[in-house]
């Protein structure tokens, strides 16, 4: 049975998770030690701000003898194609006041052209029918549709200047992404920063990382690596990658030289597709 992921679909998930940990006579620290999900996770989902993922709906029925309800009833994603560990950041990602992504090969999702999106969807070791790539395409331009509101979420953008120089689809769509970005941190949308090669080794070298701040809960982090994701919100851990964010962004280039760098590298682009049809 697919429940549709909406806000009231997960606070009704939530008060009835409540009444039967109630009924259960158990403290959510309680079933949190049971279950292996920290307290606040649980207390998030009762609240209808998170949903479990199966592996947690499967525990909870175990725990409180629900019958299969946690697993039968968990509210999907409304049809959105994404990877199955970007899930749970995609909902985070929605939810933020203020996002501050590191990017160390490709364009950040929310930044993507249709252009761009396309040409990473339709690579990669794993075929997909046209079918799929498309609905991945729509899930993640729909994305984007956050920074259509001007003043919420903010968002810092921190590039390694390997995601300019990488080439991914030719020229063409080069310079149209890398316009988009400088267009968007022009308008003063997006806070853009770049790490240009002659930095060397610096604190977020190691892979894709996104900060995320929200209205009424603790802040997270979202770390990705090959095939693989997860949420941090240990808040040690998080703070430990707000640290390293920051180390790295004292590296960075600033906003304006950054931005300059940006149109530079376009231009070169725009230069090189003007020759190739000369």
């Amino acid at each position: 049975m697919a429940i549709e992921d909406n806000p009231r679909s997960r606070l009704e998930y939530g008060q009835e998770l409540k009444r039967r940990r109630e009924a259960a006579g158990l403290t959510q620290e309680e079933l949190s030690q049971r279950v292996v999900m920290s307290r606040t996770h649980i207390a998030h989902i009762e609240a209808g701000r998170r949903r479990p993922d199966v592996e947690d709906a499967r525990r909870l029925d175990r725990e409180l003898g629900g019958d299969g309800f946690f697993v039968r009833f968990l509210p999907t994603l409304d049809g959105k194609q994404v990877a199955e560990h970007f899930a749970e950041a995609l909902e985070f990602e929605g939810q933020a006041i203020e996002i501050r992504e590191y990017a160390p090969k490709l364009v950040p999702g929310i930044l993507q052209t249709p252009a761009y999106a396309r040409e990473v969807l339709s690579s990669g070791a794993s075929p997909k029918t046209a079918e799929e790539r498309d609905e991945l395409l729509a899930t993640r331009l729909g994305r984007a549709r956050i920074l259509d509101n001007f003043r919420s979420p903010k968002v810092w953008t921190l590039l390694d200047e390997a995601v300019l120089r990488r080439k991914i689809g030719g020229a063409e769509v080069m310079c149209e992404q890398l316009r988009h970005i400088a267009s968007l941190g022009e308008s003063l949308r997006i806070r853009v920063h770049v790490l240009p090669f002659s930095v060397g080794y610096h604190a977020l070298l190691e892979g894709f990382v996104s900060l995320m701040w929200f209205e009424d809960l603790p802040p997270t982090a979202y770390a990705e690596g090959l095939k693989s994701g997860r949420i941090l919100e240990l808040p040690s851990v998080v703070r430990e990658c707000q640290v390293a964010y920051d180390h790295a962004l004292g590296d960075a280039l600033s906003h304006r030289k950054s931005l300059a760098l940006i149109r530079s590298v376009a231009e070169d682009y725009e230069h090189e597709r003007t020759d190739r049809l000369a």
